[in-house]
């Protein structure tokens, strides 16, 4: 109970995001495990005895690596690695983000291919479990040779250097390791690199922005139904039989939560009413009527806009497993090949092209909300709801007009953010690093991207609770029915002007938590994805 086994081969993004935010985990290693470890070091100590030329161990490294260094500069060349790459600026990465680097870096490490002591394996496994959170810099990462700067920062609080976080303390790397009980690193050969050269702290940054994306994405299908009942939408178009005829995994999902998220609705549309009662109208010309037999896109088009979101994600998610999942330093001592091998796992293109795609997803996902924010606002555009959902004094008061000033800012921001970074690459480093990918600030931007999409959901869920109550909130389905009552745990029925901001900071974090979608889903069953 409590322990997590890693092994390099199989954790998985939710391991990630429980262990990160749950400090009663401890991480363990099986005794195959420190075998394989213990064969990899051993390996490279025949290597050496042997005098065979390898990157990092006897010759410089990046803009140096032509440079042959001799036996006795091991440890000095080690240690000057990781002061010499610790060079990130900015604000410090939040500790679940720090956390996860050091899991994902000591899966990695677990696989027995990076050479790397069982002392020293352990010492930072001691610092994970002991809740030790070495303080990085958020940015100046090219993601070319993995997260060099970030995991320089473990590396360096690992040695007894640099500064770290701990039980509530801000301390030097020493103090920290000896409140802990944690003797410091001594590094030998390549040992530098197997902390430091490795895509761990862009893979983290994206694992945990994964599970929040997936979380996000399943209760706005919640959202979604709420928004649909409040604008008196049609439900027809969500019924599975239609959505048979597309064999997109993701919409036919999306379809599926729809469904039989509505299923017990008054508040929605009947679309085969709405045609009996058209037809009715026994035209002799061409007439307008009040109730048009079809939603605008933003609504009927759901599941095929959030269709390929969910699909994007599942594929995202894949990807970062992978490259959580792997070696990733260079070089690479092979016990079971006998050989090393200089490589370039440590390019972080993956993750980077990976957060690149989620961000268009973020993007995608904020436009939809954006577009249903303004049909909220819209009196012709709300099926009878008063203009900015404004039920009293209108024109007196301003409803929730200024809210919709921050969800557009927000969506263009998006926008503006949502340029590829896996293709900014510059060269560096006496043009060895000449192609770069920029992992790290991609996940950062991904994970902006998300936090501004909540606040943009958070105020259509407003909307939608406002709508619902001006229309009679007990005509709810049971799950938006659910939904709704743990809005107004929060957020009144706004029948007086005032700042709002409070109210979605407030829902922003409803929504990002976890618990919502496990609470919903008593209801509407198990949200696929």
């Amino acid at each position: 109970m409590g322990d997590l086994f890693i092994n390099g081969d199989s954790l998985t993004t939710a391991d990630v995001f429980k262990a990160c935010n749950d400090s009663l985990i401890k991480v363990r290693i099986s005794d195959e495990v420190k075998n394989k470890i213990v064969e990899s070091k051993n390996l490279l100590d025949s290597f050496i005895d042997e005098h065979r030329v390898i990157y990092g161990v006897n010759t410089g490294v990046g803009g140096f690596v032509n440079w042959l260094i001799p036996q006795e500069g091991a440890e000095e060349l080690q240690n000057n690695l990781i002061e010499a790459v610790a060079t990130n600026v900015g604000p410090y990465l939040e500790d679940t983000i720090v956390r996860a680097t050091i899991l994902i870096r000591l899966n990695s490490l677990s696989r027995g291919t990076s050479a790397i002591s069982l002392d020293n394996f352990n010492k930072l496994l001691l610092l994970f479990n002991s809740g030790i959170v070495p303080c990085i810099p958020a940015k100046g990462s090219l993601g070319a040779s993995g997260d060099l700067g970030p995991l320089a920062y473990i590396a360096l609080v690992a040695t007894g250097k640099w500064r770290a976080r701990y039980k509530g303390e801000l301390l030097p790397g020493d103090l920290a390791l000896q409140k802990a009980g944690i003797e410091p690193m001594s590094l030998s050969f390549k040992e530098g690199l197997s902390l430091i050269n490795g895509t761990s702290a862009m893979a983290a940054m994206a694992a945990i922005l994964v599970e929040n994306t997936m979380n996000l994405v399943k209760l706005y299908d919640v959202i979604s139904s709420l928004s649909f009942e409040a604008l008196n939408a049609k439900k027809k178009p969500f019924d599975p039989k239609v959505h048979k005829q597309k064999p997109h995994l993701g919409q036919q999902n999306t379809a599926i939560n729809l469904w039989a998220i509505l299923k017990d609705s008054k508040m929605i549309a009947d679309e085969d009413a709405i045609e009996k009662k058209l037809h009715s109208l026994e035209v002799k010309v061409p007439t307008a009527a009040d109730m048009p037999i079809e939603d605008a896109y933003s609504i009927r088009c759901s599941p095929q806009i959030l269709g390929p979101i969910k699909d994007s994600v599942r594929w995202i998610k894949q990807i970062v497993e992978n490259e959580m999942n792997s070696s990733n330093d260079n070089p690479l001592v092979l016990p079971e090949y006998k050989d090393v091998f200089h490589n370039g796992h440590f390019h972080g293109q993956y993750i980077s092209m990976a957060m690149d795609y989620l961000s268009i997803c973020l993007t995608s996902l904020s436009n939809l909300s954006d577009r249903r924010i303004d049909r909220f606002m819209d009196k012709n555009h709300s099926n009878g709801l008063p203009p900015f959902l404004c039920d009293q004094k209108s024109g007196l008061r301003l409803g929730l007009m200024g809210g919709q000033f921050m969800s557009t800012s927000l969506t263009a921001e998006n926008r503006s953010l949502c340029l590829p970074l896996s293709t900014q690459t510059l060269t560096s480093t006496g043009d060895f690093q000449d192609i770069v990918s920029m992992g790290l600030i991609a996940a950062r931007r991904a994970t902006e991207l998300f936090h501004n999409t909540v606040y943009i959901v958070a105020f259509e869920l407003l909307c939608a609770a406002q709508g619902a109550e001006i229309r009679g909130a007990d005509q709810l389905s049971s799950s938006t029915k659910e939904l709704f009552k743990q809005v107004r745990l929060k957020v009144p029925y706004l029948d007086h002007d005032r700042s709002i901001t409070d109210y979605l900071e407030s829902l922003a974090l409803m929504i990002k938590s976890h618990d919502l979608v496990a609470s919903l889903s008593k209801f509407s069953g198990n949200l696929l994805i």
